[in-house]
């Protein structure tokens, strides 16, 4: 196993980079339209792929465990958002509104899948059920966080345009997802063989979103309002956010009786939060102008929760070596007993 690093990952510094180059060298003109256009096709490209990487034989194996998946949903529909409505209610720091509209759009946003399955089998946790929550909370979130982004974040004006924004989730995530889930028959030999190709594929539509949002929101001085405090604020904040949730999941893991296993998944299932899916639906439910602001703490929340989950994954691998350690030692210890009484 690949040693553990707090240093950010690579895709991590490319969205700093792209950040960067959008407040340097922001889109404007006609190249505005342009990487509209561009976005909306990498958006339809990225759900494609997600769906065409969805393995059925993966989720039948793990759709067994329905109080996992249950609780797993709990934790990332439920939980998130009270803490991010209380958070957003308490409102601590004098900062921009839309950052705290950001921490409540991080909150109502699906689970990751490939980190939460990763870190799941790092830590010796139930793979198979982490497959099925993660998936289903990502297919889940296309439909639920809008709803949740509707009814918390008063977002929609009117039946009209809340109807226009579901046609256009519709049409721009769950159509891609499911033609490209009924082409793995087709594909999928493809998919798996260039895992890495399509990785970038997925990384490369993130990257375009985020540059053209964040050249509109720099148009809109975004800069003059987030400075030095508020982003450390939000670092904070999403500490706080992280360790809170993975505490109360383990806790309750126990109580409710999971087994070691079910509580790994639970535990890193039930704490992610997905850049993959919060970037380009909020591109589609949010003013251009608004996404940049709304987003970033999203961003750092990616980060944050990388970097935490990979520590307590050592943890947990490192706790499960001692055990099977002991384990060893115990009937290496009765095997010598028995040989001398023989």
């Amino acid at each position: 196993m690949k040693a553990l690093r707090f240093l950010p990952d690579t895709f991590t510094m490319m969205l700093v980079a792209t950040v960067l180059l959008a407040t340097v060298l922001p889109a404007k003109g006609i190249y505005v339209t342009a990487f509209n256009d561009l976005t909306i096709f990498a958006i339809g490209l990225l759900f494609f792929m997600h769906g065409a990487k969805l393995s059925r034989a993966a989720i039948l194996e793990g759709s067994n465990n329905w109080r996992l998946h249950l609780w797993v949903m709990f934790s990332t529909f439920i939980l998130f958002p009270i803490l991010g409505l209380l958070f957003q209610w308490w409102h601590p720091v004098d900062v921009s509104p839309q950052i705290y509209s950001g921490f409540l759009y991080l909150c109502v946003l699906p689970a990751t899948v490939q980190s939460a399955i990763a870190f799941t089998s790092m830590a010796g946790g139930n793979v198979a059920a982490a497959v099925c929550s993660a998936s289903a909370s990502s297919l889940l979130g296309i439909f639920v966080s809008p709803l949740l982004v509707s009814v918390l974040m008063h977002v929609q004006g009117d039946t009209g345009n809340g109807l226009e924004q579901m046609w256009h989730i519709i049409l721009q995530l769950l159509v891609p997802f499911v033609a490209g889930h009924l082409l793995r028959p087709v594909i999928g030999k493809f998919v798996d063989k260039h895992k890495k190709m399509i990785g970038k594929t997925d990384r490369t539509s993130i990257l375009l979103v985020v540059y053209t949002a964040f050249s509109e929101a720099v148009t809109q001085g975004i800069w003059h309002k987030v400075g030095l405090g508020t982003f450390a604020f939000i670092v904070v904040v999403c500490i706080i956010l992280v360790a809170l949730v993975i505490i109360f999941n383990t806790y309750m893991a126990r109580l409710l009786g999971f087994n070691k296993a079910d509580e790994i998944t639970i535990v890193f299932c039930g704490s992610k939060k997905s850049l993959a899916n919060g970037i380009p639906l909020a591109n589609i439910l949010f003013p251009v102008s608004a996404i940049g602001m709304m987003v970033l703490p999203l961003m750092i929340f990616h980060q944050v929760q990388l970097m935490i989950c990979a520590v307590l994954a050592k943890r947990y691998h490192n706790k499960q070596l001692k055990l099977e350690g002991e384990k060893s030692q115990q009937a290496e210890g009765s095997a010598k007993v028995q040989a001398k009484l023989n």
